[in-house]
This record gives C-alpha cells, structure tokens and sequence, in this order.
C-alpha cells in the first residue's frame, strides 16, 4: 500500500539576516582578526582580537570604518602616510561591496603597536541578491 508523506516549510523560523548572522559569529571569534561591515561601510561587528591588535578603547560597533573618525587608519605603503582617497576604494571590505564579489589585497593598518600589514580577504554579504555588507578576515603580514 502506497504511503503519503507531506511536507510543510510554513513551519520554518524565519531566516536570520546574513547581516546579523555573521554579525554574531564575528562577534564570538576569539583567536581570529575579522570584521562585518554593513552597505554604508560602518561596522557591524569585529572580533575582540582584531580590536586589542588595533587598540580601540571603545566599541568600534556602529562607527564609520574609514572616514576621519573611522575604526581603521589606512597607511600608505611607500611613506607611512594616511592612505590616499582613491586607494581606499580599493581595499578589501570596501570593494566586496561595491563591486559584489570577493576581494584580496595586501593593506597596511595603524595598529596599538606600530604599523601592521596584513593579507586580508573579504566576501560579501548577500540578501535577495542584494549586497548588504561584507564579511572580512585578516591575517598579519608582519
């Protein structure tokens, strides 16, 4: 005799946002330098050891991550100096979301001991196809 099996997805909790899931999963990393940020580049989230490397007194949670009173000073390579407008759009967590694909790069922080290179590597964030973020690690160089 045939059985019948019915299925029913109404049951289902509804999905958490990508936003709010990394935000939480970024925000419990203990050993891992990474960071969320949302569309309009604040931070979302950053992991407790990116924050002592960076030595933030405060929570970077909500704050632009690069204007004047951004969380990341960006550094040029060649003289040390804060890093010039044009190459900001081209580092990694800013380009995953504009341009909606991964991003890798080589990007020169000002860190609690000194400058600090890191290799850092960012994906973004989607929602109904749409990018609402990105998601990034960072790993030291130096």
């Amino acid at each position: 005799m045939p059985q019948h099996v019915e299925f029913s997805i109404s049951d289902l909790p509804p999905a958490v946002p990508s936003l709010e899931l990394w935000g939480a999963t970024v925000d419990g990393a203990a050993e891992e330098a990474c960071l969320v940020i949302d569309a309009e580049q604040v931070v979302v989230a950053m992991s407790a050891s990116f924050e002592k490397m960076l030595g933030l007194a405060d929570s970077p949670v909500g704050r632009p991550l690069l204007e004047d009173d951004g969380v990341l000073q960006l550094l040029d390579f060649g003289d040390g100096q804060a890093l010039e407008q044009t190459e900001v759009a081209r580092m990694p967590p800013v380009l995953a979301v504009t341009s909606s694909r991964l991003a890798r790069g080589l990007i020169r922080i000002r860190c609690a001991n000194g400058p600090c290179t890191f290799d850092a590597v960012a994906t973004p964030l989607m929602e109904d196809g749409v990018t609402v973020g990105s998601l990034t690690f960072f790993s030291l160089v130096n």
